[in-house]
């Protein structure tokens, strides 16, 4: 992926270095095994970080240093230019359809820490709290990605950063708030549904940002789009699954299938329009 003479993001905030001491359910196992629990029930992994801190955690407690590698400012580097080009695609988009793009601010941290969606270890995975409108990653994620999911590169990274910005999208299009009412009333296996659509949106949104990018500014080398595609085939709710407990329960999907992430990742990749990413209505997901 072409980055390097990309713009940088200002709206970065840095938290790497400083740790919150962590005492809860022992630690990052613990808190690692409540998560997988909840995706397999089919519960919203966010959700779950409101009721960690009762557990013995103070999120208001000192921080203590840890120094920052070349490879983590590398990263850094690399985030913040990635993110700045999701602010121009998004913006000239919203332009588009008559409408201002909001940026958001992307949260580095690591191990722990605080958003108001509730308090987070880095085993939740990267995140999005629409409640203050920034994506939150633990850039060791990163790590897991290439060597626990083989799913190594720079624009498997950049995907990873563009889904959580679609969550972003979404929240400004009214998506997630028409999502969670309807969740709120149907309850059951049909809200696990409805997480599903809107994932495979996000996903959709971020080959979109992708599209539309690579258009405007060539970003994309040979094999970008196969890490890309890699990547949200490894993430996928089957695979994942198949890995933690040796079967897969579809009921139970709260991100869609392997399957279902490559293809509307490309769909979105393919069309660079918004509006094919319309995964409420699709006949077939």
């Amino acid at each position: 992926m072409r980055w390097r003479m990309g713009r940088r993001s200002t709206n970065i905030e840095d938290r790497r270095g400083v740790r919150l001491p962590g005492r809860a359910a022992g630690g990052g196992i613990g808190i690692l095994i409540l998560i997988v629990i909840a995706i397999l029930l089919g519960a919203d992994p966010v959700k779950l970080l409101n009721d960690i801190t009762s557990t013995g955690v103070d999120p208001t407690s000192s921080y203590d240093s840890a120094p920052l590698s070349d490879e983590d400012r590398e990263l850094a580097d690399f985030v913040s230019v990635v993110l700045a080009d999701t602010e121009d695609t998004w913006s000239e988009l919203f332009v588009k359809y008559n409408g201002r793009y909001r940026e958001p601010t992307l949260v580095l941290f690591s191990g722990a820490v605080d958003s108001a969606c509730g308090f987070a270890q880095s085993a939740v995975g990267p995140f999005y709290c629409p409640a203050d409108e920034k994506v939150y990653i633990d850039l060791s994620f990163y790590r897991d990605l290439k060597e626990r999911f083989d799913a190594p590169g720079d624009f498997a990274q950049a995907y990873v950063i563009a889904h959580e910005v679609g969550h972003h999208v979404q929240n400004l299009l009214g998506i997630s708030e028409q999502v969670q009412g309807a969740q709120r009333r149907l309850g059951g296996a049909e809200t696990n549904r409805l997480s599903v659509m809107q994932e495979l949106q996000a996903d959709c949104f971020a080959g979109v940002w992708a599209h539309n990018a690579d258009r405007a500014r060539d970003i994309l080398e040979h094999g970008d789009i196969e890490e890309g595609l890699n990547a949200a085939s490894s993430i996928g709710d089957d695979r994942l699954q198949m890995e933690s407990q040796g079967r897969i329960t579809p009921d139970s999907f709260t991100h869609g299938s392997s399957k279902q992430r490559v293809a509307w990742f490309k769909k979105g990749l393919d069309s660079g329009d918004i509006e094919s990413c319309n995964t409420f209505e699709a006949k077939n997901l």
